[in-house]
Parts: C-alpha cells; sequence; structure tokens
C-alpha cells in the first residue's frame, strides 16, 4: 500500500530546485547572452522548476507613454502584443506605479484584474494566482515581473515569493548592466562619430574625399612625414588626385603659409624646361627683356610639386639634383648661385625604376627623390568612397551647370561596381557628363547603364580639370566612349605613329588627336620608339 501513496515533494527537494534555477540563471548572465535571450529562459525556469506560469517582463514601451511585456514564456505573439499597460492601470499598471507587490489570491474575484493578455479560458480551472512584483533599477521602479500560479498546490507561497524576488533582483542587475553598456556604447559611438566628423572635416580640408582604409593608409603616411624636409615622390595610377595629396603634405607642414607651386613637367616645353623651373636673366635668350626667378624661386621657404616628373629631360635631370643637393639654383644666362628653401614633392605614374634600368632617368636622382615613397590607391582599392565621392561630383557638377540631377541608390550602387580604370578623374568627368545629358531628374541604374557603354563625348571639361587640375594639353582629344581611353605606354608601334605624323603632316598634336592620345602621349611614345644616337 505504502508503494502506491503519492508524498508531497519535501522542503528539502523545493530548496534543491531553487539552487538549480539560480544556478543556471547565474550561468547564463556568465554566457554574456542578450538579455532578451536571458529574460526568456529565466520566465521558462520558473515554469518549468517552480511552476510559475506565463511569466513576463513588463517595461518601458520605447515607443508609447506606458508599459508593454517585454519577455515573456508560455504567451502567444499575440497575447505578449495585448500586454500593455499605463501606470496605475490594473494590477501590473499599480504595481509599477506604486513600486509594491500584489498578490491576486483569485483572479476570478478581484475586480482590478484586468485578465488583458491570457483570456481566462486559456487558464486552468478552480483557483487561479496572479503574483506580481517591481523592478527597481537606482531607487526607481522601472517595471514588473509577474506570473500566473495554481492557489492550491503543496509547495508554500512564501517560497514562490521568495524566487521571484530573486529573480526581479537578478533582472534588476542585468538592466542596470544593460543600460550602462548602451551609455558606454553610445558614448562611444558618439566619440566616434565626432572623430569621423573631425577627420571628414581635416579630409575637406584638403579637398581629399573618402574613408577606406586604402586611403586612410595613404593619408596616414602624409601626415607622419609633414613635418620632415626630406622630398617625397607620390607614386600611382594616372587620376589618383597626386596632387591633392601634394596640397596636403604642404598644408600639414610647417611650410603651410608660404608657396605652394605646382608644375607639370609634362606640359612644358623642352626649349622653356630650364627657364621655367631655374628662371632666368635679362638676354639670356632672345625675348628675355627681363630678368626672370623661376619656380624654384618663387617656392622658396615652400613647396614645390613637380607633377610628371618622370618627362624631365636628361640634361635637366643632373641641374635638378644639384639644386637638390646644394639648395642653390643658377639662372638660365646667369653666373652667381641664388639659395633656395623648398620642400619637393614630386609625382609620377611611371615606373621610374624601370625607366632608371633603360637609361632614361637618373639613377641617383629617383634615389634623391624616393626617400619617401607613398603609393596612391587606385579607385578599385577604395570601392567604399565611390558612393561619396559621386555625391561630391553630382553637388560640383549640379552647382557649376545650374542642374539639379539626383541618382537612386541602386544608381550609385551600380556605379561602385564599375571598374574605373581612370579612378578619381575618370569618375568627376563622367558624372559631369551625366548630369550635362541628363533628361530627368533622378537616374537609375537603366539610365546610368547606356552612358557607361559608350556614348560620343567631349573630353574633360573645366570643371573637371579644375577639381584635378588636368593640363589643358590633355583635353583636347575626342573620344569614344564614357571618357577618353586610358591606354598602356606600348599601345601604339612605331609605324601607326609614323604614319599618323604623316597624315597630320608633321603636326603632332594632330597626330595624336588621330590615334585618340594626347600630344604629350604621342610625344613620350614617339621618343621611347627612337633609335639610340
Amino acid at each position: 500500500m505504502d508503494g502506491h501513496i503519492r508524498r508531497a515533494p519535501s522542503s528539502a527537494h523545493w530548496r534543491t530546485q531553487e539552487m538549480f534555477l539560480i544556478q543556471e540563471v547565474m550561468n547564463l548572465i556568465g554566457r554574456g547572452l542578450r538579455l532578451d535571450q536571458v529574460a526568456r529562459e529565466m520566465l521558462h525556469l520558473l515554469s518549468e522548476i517552480v511552476g510559475l506560469n506565463r511569466g513576463r517582463i513588463v517595461l518601458k514601451d520605447p515607443e508609447g507613454e506606458g508599459y508593454h511585456i517585454a519577455h515573456s514564456y508560455g504567451l502567444t505573439r499575440e497575447e505578449a502584443a495585448r500586454g500593455r499597460y499605463a501606470p496605475g492601470e490594473g494590477i501590473t499598471g499599480r504595481v509599477i506605479q506604486d513600486g509594491h507587490l500584489i498578490i491576486v489570491q483569485d483572479i476570478d474575484k478581484d475586480p482590478t484584474f484586468l485578465g488583458r493578455a491570457v483570456a481566462r479560458a486559456q487558464l486552468p480551472r478552480g483557483a487561479v494566482s496572479f503574483l506580481a512584483l517591481p523592478i527597481r533599477v537606482d531607487h526607481r521602479t522601472v517595471g514588473a515581473i509577474a506570473c500566473h500560479r495554481i492557489r492550491h498546490r503543496e509547495r508554500a507561497l512564501s517560497d514562490d515569493l521568495t524566487i521571484l524576488r530573486i529573480i526581479a533582483t537578478m533582472v534588476s542587475q542585468l538592466l542596470t548592466l544593460n543600460e550602462r553598456v548602451e551609455r558606454k556604447t553610445r558614448a562611444l559611438e558618439e566619440h566616434n562619430d565626432m572623430l569621423e566628423r573631425e577627420l571628414r572635416l581635416k579630409r575637406a580640408r584638403y579637398g581629399i574625399i573618402g574613408t577606406s582604409p586604402a586611403l586612410l593608409r595613404a593619408l596616414t603616411q602624409v601626415e607622419k612625414v609633414a613635418n620632415a624636409t626630406a622630398s617625397v615622390l607620390l607614386l600611382g595610377e594616372s587620376g589618383t588626385g597626386k596632387e591633392l595629396f601634394a596640397r596636403a603634405l604642404h598644408l600639414e607642414s610647417p611650410r603651410r603659409d608660404r608657396p605652394f607651386i605646382k608644375v607639370n613637367c609634362a606640359a612644358i616645353p623642352d626649349s622653356l624646361f630650364e627657364s621655367e623651373l631655374f628662371g632666368h636673366e635679362r638676354g639670356a635668350f632672345t625675348g628675355a627683356i627681363e630678368a626672370r626667378a623661376g619656380w624654384f624661386e618663387q617656392a622658396s621657404g615652400g613647396t614645390i610639386f613637380l607633377d610628371e616628373i618622370g618627362e624631365m629631360p636628361a640634361i635637366l635631370q643632373t641641374k635638378l639634383l644639384r639644386t637638390l643637393q646644394e639648395g642653390t639654383v643658377v639662372r638660365l644666362g646667369g653666373k652667381r648661385e641664388i639659395r633656395v628653401d623648398m620642400r619637393l614633392v614630386a609625382a609620377t605614374n611611371r615606373d621610374l625604376a624601370t625607366e632608371v634600368a633603360h637609361g632614361r632617368f637618373r639613377e641617383d636622382l629617383f634615389y634623391r627623390l624616393n626617400v619617401v615613397p607613398i603609393t596612391l590607391p587606385p579607385l578599385a582599392e577604395r570601392r567604399s568612397d565611390i558612393p561619396d565621392l559621386v555625391l561630391h561630383f553630382l553637388t560640383q557638377a549640379n552647382q557649376g551647370n545650374q542642374r539639379n540631377v539626383n541618382l537612386t541608390q541602386a544608381a550609385v550602387a551600380h556605379l561602385a561596381r564599375q571598374p574605373w580604370p581612370g579612378n578619381i578623374r575618370q569618375l568627376a568627368n563622367f558624372i559631369e557628363r551625366l548630369v550635362l545629358l541628363a533628361s530627368e531628374g533622378i537616374l537609375d541604374v537603366e539610365d546610368v547603364r547606356p552612358m557607361l557603354k559608350g556614348a560620343l563625348v567631349t573630353a574633360p571639361s573645366a570643371f573637371a580639370t579644375s577639381l584635378y587640375h588636368v593640363p589643358e594639353r590633355e583635353a583636347a582629344p575626342r573620344a569614344i566612349g564614357s571618357v577618353r581611353p586610358y591606354l598602356p605606354a606600348d599601345s601604339h608601334g612605331h609605324a601607326e605613329l609614323q604614319i599618323a605624323l604623316s597624315q597630320a603632316g608633321g603636326n603632332k598634336t594632330r597626330a595624336a588627336q588621330r590615334l585618340g592620345l594626347t600630344e604629350r602621349q604621342f610625344s613620350y611614345r614617339w621618343r621611347k620608339l627612337q633609335p639610340a644616337p
């Protein structure tokens, strides 16, 4: 007979269950799970281990004035959604408003019990109790924890209240920790935003747009060497913004208030090179009616930027090396040395080491220039910057042409996937062309795609050249496609160049136009293919 008698669980059994519950909750917290995961599992354990069912944690509604069931176990989604309370409304609202425990012995006999979340038909027959305790953070009530309980059960009500108080305290600690983490996260985000704004403002001062890692690495190098006096060699493909980086070096240096002189070596005729760089005395040549200071003298105290330095004639490479070594210049037709103090920044898109190997560039000058080489990333390595660049060029083009053209996000994303072999200059030219030819105010992918495939266009306009200082002689040819083609140095053989030159009556500019080249590109290929003397 004794084997068939059902004995009530002992108090020792319940203590074991309670300790197991607390241990499991502490393990959850120790694993660093999210608040919603920990809260739901807490309520699950309350139901499974000690029989407190349909538990819910009610917190402030972030989108409203009242409170709502933020976490629950045993409630359907629809039931939880109905659990919304104003302070003082029903049992839950009163607990939150007054900050005191409320025990409803029988929900069927308490007129203030709303029964809003769970219909009475969904609960067990017989007397059902409802327990609600406040959740407090920093001496203020922020919510409530509540559950249903079968009134007549073998476990003491006082034990249930004790375990609920422990769980409420743990929820309070979790909310406090969560609030502190969110506060620190917001502070960190605000600090990062502030740094990002400062960085954007700094880059905007340089005219350099973007936040990609490749760009930031190059800018970091610029800032590291800005205060030095050593020569800097900017390397990279055409159109990567070398002049902007040279200006950034100048603006970051102690010479920022002195002259910044930019010289495009590819745009100076060989006959004028020496006079332009080193100056001349009166009577040094026909037409020299007065003395003139060269670019090195004019840059004294500041920075001189020699772009396309690989185009410098060999004889002047020697004179440049002497200037860098001795810090002096001698004007054309002059005899006295003039001391100059300038920081040299040079740039090239050619492989100077290869040029040295072929005897087209002085090795000692190369090493003198290559003290601090900085490689500028192509646009293909800066795809995350393309949306910012597109917006920048759109704004510039709209303002410069009195237009109001915009791109959809899909169109911008499509542009970011393009190869852009001509880099930033090519992108700038394309955006202005898009603005000028647009027939709609908002352009989508289908509007952009035909332009990318190619339409008859002119070369870079004044807008694009003003942004990136494209030499005027490069802006002459017309091209098929979205931009002028970017061709390798060996794109034309000697026979092709000779035929084009003959057809153009010996005029290199017209010969270059026939081949889709600039005069500088034509001249470089022509010189390169001439037999050695």
